[in-house]
């Protein structure tokens, strides 16, 4: 008599597994595909290839690849943009360069680096995050900065890189005009709204969570502009953080953001949130697109706050899904990803862990959602990295995957 209640509760425990995000690739340091035996030992020799300063904080997918992008916070960066194969053997391939070995080598100059010294447009210096659009494009925010964490030198403007996924082409180079980029700046995302049927009129959003400020670009014009706005700024009582058993406090001002659903009126609202925060926001892109407008006083009333995702409700990065209405978005301080479906209200009763791990998901940093429905998030153990040392011989860096529908399954976001 027994048997059917043990039998549901046997199954209900397989769903609940199988919702959660499944381990794809896994590294205890990162190690590239270099183009000879010989490349990586001379790199090693000379410096340009330090084995533990290369951390994994960036993550995109289009078709078969997977990119990776290694900021450039220490000396000893191989390569800042990367991919690897879906289909690659074993569980911690190499990385592969993108576009070239040559793109992601960093130029020698010996002078104090006060002017650019790229090789050419396709150079990448430093990105954190990038995006592929609805046009089969690779969008990749460059600092144009090595050894952040050591001695920073600034040897190319912040400039937003556009690469042809199809080619593998160069597309654009724009720099970012100085007056739009402070000292105190740091642009480390990029988000890109694209529609396949109009691809020249893509704009992007380069949040600035140093200098508390957003900047827009537009494709079609070719030019950008900056905003600012109290919401950008971090929350004071929300700057602490505990990860990994690392305790750290940051001030981090406006960096997750997400396109969110299209309007009646097909404007969309742009959902974004300082990093240093509970608190999530939203603007309407009408409102970010009209420059005039948003850069003056009268529009301070069109940012709207959302919610709050409570204590302990950090967040490094959100993405939204067409197909469900649902954002998902880290939790660094709760090892965890959770969701809010915007067809209802944003309180603590609406929101929902997706997936939590104190072992495996510490500090994830980035995430996206692919044209599969899919979700992919990295994880990188970054606070372990910056203030303390990672241990070589335990795994550090894991990108986990998983369907969305089997994600939401059973939670306050299901649709």
């Amino acid at each position: 008599m027994h048997l059917l209640p043990l039998c549901f509760t046997l199954v209900l425990a397989v769903l609940i597994v199988e919702a959660k995000l499944k381990e794809k690739f896994s590294w205890k340091q990162m190690e590239f595909d270099w183009p000879n035996p010989g490349a990586e030992q001379k790199a090693i020799k000379s410096g340009q290839y330090i084995v533990e300063n290369n951390l994994p904080l960036g993550v995109e997918r289009w078709q078969n690849k997977l990119f990776i992008t290694i900021p450039r916070w220490k000396s000893g960066v191989a390569a800042s943009l990367n991919y690897v194969d879906l289909d690659s053997e074993g569980q911690s391939p190499k990385l592969k360069p993108y576009p070239s070995w040559e793109s992601n080598t960093i130029p020698l100059m010996p002078t104090d680096y006060t002017e650019s010294v790229l090789k050419d447009n396709s150079t990448v210096i430093s990105p954190f995050r990038v995006q592929a659009d609805a046009c089969d494009r690779l969008w990749v925010l460059d600092t144009g900065v090595i050894d952040l964490l050591g001695d920073t030198k600034q040897i190319a403007p912040n400039a937003i890189i556009i690469f042809d996924l199809k080619t593998d082409k160069l597309i654009r180079r724009y720099e970012l005009p100085k007056n739009q980029v402070k000292d105190e700046s740091f642009l480390a995302n990029i988000v890109v709204d694209s529609d396949r049927s109009e691809c020249d009129k893509a704009y992007a959003y380069l949040p600035d969570l140093g200098a508390y400020t957003l900047i827009v670009y537009s494709f079609h014009d070719n030019r950008s502009y900056r905003i600012a706005h109290h919401y950008f700024h971090f929350d004071p009582l929300q700057g602490d953080f505990n990860v990994g058993g690392v305790n750290f406090q940051w001030t981090d001002g406006i960096f997750g953001m997400t396109i969110g659903p299209t309007n009646p009126d097909h404007s969309k609202d742009i959902y974004f949130h300082p990093l240093a925060s509970t608190k999530e926001f939203k603007v309407s892109d009408y409102v970010l697109r009209n420059e005039s407008y948003v850069t003056s006083k009268e529009s301070f009333f069109e940012f709207k706050l959302v919610g709050d995702r409570g204590m302990n409700g950090q967040s490094t990065a959100e993405v939204y899904d067409k197909e469900t209405g649902v954002v998902f978005y880290t939790q660094v301080n709760k090892d965890a990803i959770a969701c809010w479906n915007v067809k209802r209200p944003y309180n603590l009763d609406t929101q929902d862990l997706v997936d939590s791990n104190s072992q495996t998901l510490i500090f994830p940093n980035d995430m996206k959602i692919d044209t599969e429905g899919n979700l992919w998030v990295l994880s990188d153990k970054m606070p372990t990295y910056i203030y303390e040392t990672l241990d070589p011989e335990k795994i550090n860096f894991r990108v986990f995957t998983g369907k969305i529908r089997d994600l939401i399954k059973g939670t306050s976001c299901e649709v």
